[in-house]
């Protein structure tokens, strides 16, 4: 081992010797005396430094040979921001996976989306990860399977293939690797020992998130961009709701989210799916939209270094970027903008079987408006729908700001917002803002130039637009 791999573990002992919450996801760490793998704020007596190994992932820890700890459920932790920052080859295919693609289209699905071959992806990710993307959507998979033990009443079976599992057999092996327990052991031991939500519908999720949530500038968000017929904020500020409907690989489905003000560490969900394998798609997709897998301290430490920044994120910890639940919706709906999105789903949108409530429609596909009257809307609907501009969580964020600054209509603030909302890369300044000063130094802001200029809109007064 290099000095400086030492030193770098030796900077994750410290983590976990002070049960720094900071890093849950970012690593991993598996004693050899016990085990097991837990995340670095696992409240368990501190192991021997001689006894402990660290682990990129969850699931490079599983291919190891470790099963997930009982008391810290390392599996629930949000995902590294590495991911979200990262537009390697290795980030897109963490993105995709999250995705749902190697349950959908495997490995070699995987690999026709990034442009390399299954053996550079397996090579790639085992390098970097120290697992392949099976063992990756198979951890995955397991956490799934566990959420649904423990929240729902449906039987083992159906759980089994909600999660992705090709077999009960696949799946009773897997339980047992990871949790050291049977599903039936698994459903027993439910936090709390609180029974399955009987009485309300739909499956119910706590969205964790890392370090503080400003949950009232993300809401205030989404109610003030709400697209009638897919999107609502119902309640007072505080205590809102934001329900919308999502298109799914097996069908429509609908999310609603709780507003958890202060320092908690989730947001409450619920989703209502017509097939329940799109359970974890659902859950990768909401998370996306609510930027739930960034690091606001991370955020905070680079940003809080400018003079010009520090009053702002000092005033507002844990502000985050609102994403896309869907990067065609989102794309079209910055080029069009709200009101004119709401005329496009009442005109265009397919209809839910069923209405909820307010929701009665799911966003039009991109191929619906091919022949859209508007000319940089028929532009960009049609290169999504040629496959032209590629806006999925695997895509190329350059070559895509390239491609869609080529269509007519596509200015580089439009192209920038489509880049920074429908591909969430958390490291882009729209070209001429105003809020941005003049003389700011904007090369120090990065890789989080995103969160710079939400603060200063914030700051402005203006929406997170």
């Amino acid at each position: 081992m290099t000095t400086e791999a030492r030193r770098a573990e030796d900077s994750r002992y410290q983590a976990v010797s002070s049960r720094d919450a900071r890093f849950d996801g970012v690593f991993f760490f598996a004693v050899s005396t016990t085990g097991i793998y837990c995340r670095p704020s696992c409240p368990a007596v501190t192991p021997k430094r001689e006894n402990v190994t660290f682990h990129p992932t969850a699931a490079a820890a599983q291919s190891a040979g470790f099963r997930a700890c009982r008391r810290c459920r390392p599996d629930a932790v949000p995902g590294s921001a590495e991911w979200n920052v990262r537009a390697d080859v290795v980030g897109r295919a963490v993105r995709l996976i999250g995705d749902g693609i190697v349950d959908r289209e495997g490995v070699a699905g995987l690999a026709d989306r990034l442009g390399y071959s299954a053996r550079q992806v397996q090579r790639q990710l085992n390098a970097e990860l120290g697992a392949g993307p099976i063992a990756l959507a198979r951890a995955q998979r397991g956490h799934t399977a566990r959420v649904l033990l423990q929240t729902t009443t449906l039987q083992a079976a159906e759980i089994a293939f909600a999660a992705g599992f090709a077999s009960i057999r696949q799946f009773n092996d897997t339980i047992r690797e990871i949790y050291a327990a049977t599903p039936t052991e698994l459903r027993a031991r439910r936090p709390g020992r609180a029974a399955p939500d009987k009485g309300a519908a739909g499956i119910p999720l706590r969205l964790a998130h890392r370090g503080p949530y400003a949950a009232d500038r993300m809401f205030d968000h989404l109610a003030a961009h709400a697209v009638t017929g897919i999107e609502e904020v119902t309640g007072a500020t505080g205590d809102r709701t934001y329900r919308r409907t999502l298109r799914l690989p097996g069908g429509a489905g609908v999310a609603e989210v709780r507003e958890r003000p202060g320092t908690g560490r989730w947001l409450d969900c619920r989703l209502h799916l017509t097939d329940l394998r799109d359970l974890t798609t659902a859950t990768q997709r909401m998370r996306r939209l609510l930027d739930l897998d960034a690091d606001p301290c991370a955020v905070a430490e680079r940003l809080g270094d400018d003079p010009s920044l520090a009053p702002h994120v000092a005033a507002r910890p844990g502000l985050r970027v609102a994403g896309a639940a869907d990067p065609h919706e989102a794309a079209i709906r910055t080029v069009v903008g709200t009101s004119a999105a709401s005329a496009l789903v009442a005109a265009h949108g397919e209809r839910l079987p069923v209405p909820s409530g307010a929701l009665t429609h799911l966003f039009p596909r991109a191929r619906d408006l091919t022949g859209a009257g508007h000319p940089a809307l028929r532009a960009l609907a049609d290169a999504l729908a040629t496959g032209d501009v590629v806006l999925d969580p695997g895509a190329d964020r350059e070559e895509t700001e390239h491609r869609l600054l080529r269509l007519p209509g596509i200015d580089a603030r439009t192209a920038a917002l489509i880049r920074m909302r429908a591909l969430g890369d958390p490291d882009v300044l729209v070209p001429g803002d105003p809020a941005v000063p003049d003389g700011a130094d904007t090369g120090r802001w990065r890789p989080w130039s995103s969160y710079a200029l939400h603060h200063l809109w914030a700051a402005a007064g203006r929406p997170a637009s």
